[in-house]
């Protein structure tokens, strides 16, 4: 672009949200200082400050457009670099409520690719930005701010040894994740904290590779057993490359999936997909067992502040981390990179305008998320009458969704963040999903058992 809005933009944090976020900003600024604490440059493994990388990981259909959009042919790179991808609802096998739905392309893409190869990725296109440098091995001590604390004008960092120095920037962008200290930074410079909407959920997610001697795959990439309130257990069993599959099991409020190897298999004994403990008993492990833990899913609503300093920014999981279940994080951060993009270019900086801009964009999966988890009874939260009545209507469309996979796709597109909400709402497709759901319960004793790699019956078997 031919005008820049500054002459330096510090990023904090090499993660996804901060790698987008340096994208956008390479375009506005005339240079980019990305921080990170970790080693990052080249590295293809699960590192230390993305402890989840280890675990299965979901880019929802929207997050795949925008990145898509960022970074022209990076799809093209992942298939060329062996990583198998798919439709979301055509070639991903899914259980909800103990039964299979009906698969059927959506024409929306899922991308087979562990976190950490991702993330390779878009860091290698990141790092190839003529005016982006990425400090690895930093460590972020403080903001640095006017005397006044009305505007942030840096960083104070230290990193190999080397004596702490300041990093003077027209921006300073927080995406440093859940861990983020921007409420307790915003304190310090005598500015209120943002408030917490909290989800207590009290999550493990407990991993492993194996190298499988049996298919169970078929033509899919996955297969996922989600938790549900009969079933509090859940799991992704995911294809990699080859023979090699990944398992994450998770559990709520507490029933953690063991670390143990004889634990680990008679938990994936439980979950509602049965193919997937066939397949694991006699695969070969090839990993050790890690486990993550998510006590609460976290919203600080920065949106509802009405003070907050000039040059500064809050992005991503910082702002609000979900349950990861939902495979919300990397999407939303990438939404949230693409509002960036639009707000820069409308004017400049505004931090209290920004985050009111992305509230709506956060909003819609927080619904979602948090909508989900109320449907435990076992987590503690307000129902109004509203997730009463969305957790009801989620029940009959998936329960429709095992006969017709029309109810698949149109669930998959919405959740997935490319349709709205409310496209599960239009009348037709409502009389539909009760239509249909009245005839999967009907057929729940009588319907004949899919052998495995095959669709349940679908509406016009029954029918016949």
């Amino acid at each position: 672009m031919g005008e820049y809005l500054g002459e330096r933009a510090v990023v904090l944090g090499g993660g996804m949200a901060g790698l987008l976020t340096a994208r956008v900003l390479s375009e506005r600024y005339r240079a980019v200082v990305l921080v990170e604490r970790d080693t990052i440059l080249g590295v293809t493994e699960t590192r230390r400050g993305v402890p989840q990388g280890h675990h299965a990981h979901g880019l929802l259909a929207r997050g795949q457009q925008i990145l898509e959009a960022f970074f022209p042919g990076l799809q093209a790179e992942l298939t060329a670099d062996g990583i198998p991808s798919g439709d979301l609802s055509g070639r991903l096998r899914w259980y909800f409520n103990g039964k299979r739905l009906q698969q059927r392309d959506s024409g929306l893409l899922s991308v087979s690719a562990t976190r950490p190869e991702l993330e390779a990725h878009v860091r290698t296109r990141v790092a190839a930005l003529a005016n982006v440098e990425l400090r690895e091995r930093t460590v972020i001590q403080s903001l640095v701010a006017t005397a006044d604390h009305a505007r942030v004008t840096g960083v104070r960092v230290s990193g190999d040894g080397a004596e702490p120095e300041t990093i003077l920037a027209d921006l300073v962008v927080d995406a440093t994740g859940r861990g983020s200290r921007s409420s307790l930074w915003l304190e310090e410079l005598g500015y209120e904290r943002p408030a917490e909407e909290r989800i207590k959920i009290d999550l493990a997610y407990t991993t492993r590779q194996f190298e499988l001697d049996t298919d169970p795959f078929g033509d899919d990439l996955a297969i996922n057993p989600v938790a549900s309130p009969a079933n509090p257990r859940g799991g992704f069993f995911v294809k990699l490359q080859g023979n090699v599959a990944l398992l994450s099991q998770t559990g709520l409020l507490g029933d953690h999936p063991p670390r143990d190897a004889e634990g680990f298999l008679e938990f994936a004994k439980t979950l509602d997909a049965p193919e997937v403990y066939r397949a694991v008993r006699t695969a070969k492990p090839i990993t050790g067992i890690t486990s993550f833990k998510v006590p609460a899913s976290v919203r600080r609503r920065f949106d509802r502040l009405t003070r907050f300093p000039a040059g500064l920014l809050v992005i991503g999981d910082g702002v609000c981390a979900f349950n990861p279940v939902y495979g919300q994080g990397m999407t939303v951060a990438a939404m949230e990179a693409d509002q960036l993009a639009r707000h820069l270019d409308d004017g400049g900086v505004r931090p209290l305008r920004f985050f009111k801009e992305i509230s709506p964009t956060i909003d819609v999966p927080w619904d979602i998320s948090a909508g989900g988890d109320l449907a435990f009874p076992g987590v503690e939260g307000p129902r109004p009458l509203k997730v009463k009545m969305g957790n009801a209507y989620m029940a009959k469309l998936h329960s429709a969704a095992t006969v017709d996979g029309r109810f698949t796709e149109a669930f998959f597109r919405s959740a997935g963040l490319v349709d709205p909400p409310a496209a599960l709402m239009r009348p037709s497709l409502v009389v539909g999903v009760l239509r249909a759901a009245r005839r999967a319960k009907a057929a729940e004793r009588v319907a004949p058992v899919a052998p495995i790699g095959q669709n349940p019956p679908s509406s016009e078997d029954l029918a016949a």
